[in-house]
């Protein structure tokens, strides 16, 4: 058998190859979605309350000479474990200075706004005072020192937005991983910071764990619901779950705090 060689047709007569066509590009689809819209009241009564104790600490410094809010309702552990137990909470809305109270009030109007937004009034106050709570809790089972401030309320509205963020980044996407990224450097700096002579770093921490607590356990998981033409979040979580939650991180520390006045001879 011998090969047989056929002429190949000229160039010109050749079929035209049709140009490769792209596939067509898929872009993603946008949605309008309702989000939440209440208005931060309980935050602003929060800060509006704070501003006036201090107004008052200020006016009892001028007028009497001492800070007799302070006197009244810092956290000295020998007057809790004498049974002044409201010392427990009323660190939480005194400070001791301008710049303390400023600092405070501030970070309290950034989170607290968002986090009352998304939580709700209610529930936003309850995890405001629980998370001081917490963060009083610890201070005076682990320092001797005496300490006053919302910073441990704060820092229990840090770890409820970042939980938040964490909890629903298949909602928000990037960008509520870019959030609680955020969210834990600003805590291990204010950390850091704590660090400094004077600072209660302890009510920092229990204050995290407070909130940490309450918000992984009872804070709200959005779904995307559609109802006609309208897309809008919808909490899987109910109101029990918060409640729960709550109620155990104050279970908790309570049991804390009263092993701890059991050793110190308070009761």
């Amino acid at each position: 058998m011998t090969d047989e060689q056929f002429p190949t047709p000229p160039e010109e007569n050749l079929p035209e190859t049709p140009p490769a066509v792209p596939p067509p590009r898929i872009q993603p689809k946008r949605v309008a979605v309702r989000m939440p819209t209440a208005r931060p009241l309980v935050c602003y009564a929060l800060l509006g309350v704070t501003v006036l104790i201090y107004l008052l600490q200020m006016g009892s410094q001028y007028w009497l000479g001492y800070d007799l809010p302070a006197q009244l309702g810092a956290k000295i552990n020998s007057l809790i474990a004498a049974g002044e137990w409201w010392r427990f909470i009323t660190p939480v809305f005194l400070h001791g200075s301008l710049l303390h109270i400023g600092f405070n009030m501030y970070a309290l109007y950034v989170i607290g706004g968002e986090v009352e937004r998304f939580y709700g009034h209610w529930q936003f106050l309850a995890l405001y005072l629980v998370s001081g709570f917490s963060g009083v809790v610890a201070s005076f089972a682990l320092t001797d020192a005496a300490s006053l401030g919302a910073s441990t309320a704060v820092f229990g509205l840090l770890a409820a937005q970042g939980v938040f963020a964490y909890q629903n980044q298949r909602i928000f996407g990037p960008r509520a991983r870019h959030a609680y990224r955020n969210i834990i450097y600003i805590a291990l700096i204010n950390f850091m910071i704590g660090l400094s002579p004077g600072i209660d770093n302890w009510g920092h921490f229990g204050g995290l764990v407070g909130g940490l607590l309450v918000a992984w356990f009872g804070g709200p998981i959005f779904d995307l619901k559609t109802i006609g033409e309208e897309h809008r979040l919808e909490n899987r979580r109910e109101s029990s779950d918060f409640t729960r939650s709550a109620l155990a991180a104050v279970l908790l520390f309570t049991i804390l705090a009263a092993g701890m006045i059991l050793i110190r001879g308070g009761l």
